[in-house]
């Protein structure tokens, strides 16, 4: 028996939330006394599957199929449930990624397992199994105790942090079974970002809205991420506005993100951006409207016009940098 983790690749590398992924299945290894596999779907060299060692697996199943180049929702649901049935692993675990949410489900219904998306914490075992969890689009908790055998995990990223604890790696070419059905519906081709921090693995987030009143003022939004090494977002008028692409667009009905510190500009803070930035650790808000809803939920905040704090910030963390 042992815990089998699904690591998502993207053009042959793994991001962080995998390695988190990898490092949260190693500590429910531990506490049920086996051992990690993980699943790698996709063509990814050798020397990239070897880090997942870095972070507690101790075996990889690598399936590279031309089939399968692509994400495809049921194939990959069929072929990391039959990888969990080869390697009688009761757990699956996966990032709750935008692939993620689409899989998991699929793997609990293959797997007859029960299922709890947006986990945040280890389970506790000592009333069954329970694991705590975001809720109501995040804006509250829930523990839920999985009775079934099977359980399928997906961890919300950055909940639980990247570990290191190296063991031994084995790497094994895994040839599942491939139907037919499963590939009816396929993804000819996947446009990624390149050169930016991806939104759902960033520590630190710097987001915008209408308070920035053109696409033209967003110079002083990027210096201030670069300067950080943050990734950007803004809220859903400014994408649909087309200030801004809708893959940066956070909140209920965007990207939920939950990262370490969440800068907010000109944004008022609506319950719906509020539903997909509530489990950022640190929120700091500018907006020089004092009754702002944001505020409300801000650790840290700042009542003044964009236009003249944060060049000052900028300055500042130059200064600092300096």
């Amino acid at each position: 028996m042992s815990i089998l983790v699904y690591v998502e690749q993207a053009e042959g590398k793994f991001k962080k939330s995998v390695f988190e992924a990898v490092s949260y299945s190693k500590a429910i290894a531990d506490l049920n006394n086996t051992t990690v596999t993980a699943i790698s779907i996709g063509n990814v060299e050798n020397s990239e599957l070897e880090k997942l060692g870095n972070y507690g697996a101790s075996k990889v199943l690598n399936v590279s199929n031309d089939s399968l180049k692509n994400f495809i929702n049921q194939a990959y649901a069929s072929v990391i449930s039959e990888a969990a049935a080869k390697e009688q692993a009761n757990i699956v675990v996966l990032s709750n990624s935008f692939s993620g949410k689409g899989l998991a489900p699929r793997i609990a219904v293959k797997l007859n397992a029960g299922l709890i998306d947006g986990a945040i914490e280890l389970p506790n075992l000592s009333n069954g199994f329970e694991v705590k969890k975001t809720a109501f689009s995040g804006k509250a908790f829930a523990t839920v105790n999985i009775t079934s055998e099977n359980k399928v995990i997906a961890l919300n990223p950055n909940a639980f942090g990247v570990k290191e604890n190296n063991v031994a790696v084995s790497i094994e070419n895994f040839e599942p079974t491939i139907k037919n059905e499963d590939l009816s519906t396929i993804i000819k081709e996947v446009v990624r970002a390149s050169n930016k921090v991806s939104l759902p693995d960033a520590e630190l987030v710097v987001s915008a809205g209408r308070g920035l009143k053109g696409p033209e003022n967003w110079g002083m939004i990027e210096e201030l991420a670069d300067l950080l090494g943050a990734a950007t977002a803004c809220s859903k008028p400014v994408s649909d506005a087309d200030w801004r692409p809708h893959s940066e667009h956070v909140g209920q009905t965007g990207i939920a993100i939950s990262p370490n510190l969440y800068i907010a500009i000109g944004i008022s803070g609506a319950i719906q951006h509020l539903a997909g930035v509530s489990s950022s650790k640190v929120i700091v808000v500018i907006n020089k409207d004092p009754e702002a809803p944001f505020f409300k939920v801000a650790d840290y905040g700042i009542v003044g016009d964009a236009f003249d704090v944060v060049p000052k910030l900028i300055e500042a963390i130059k200064a600092f940098k300096g």
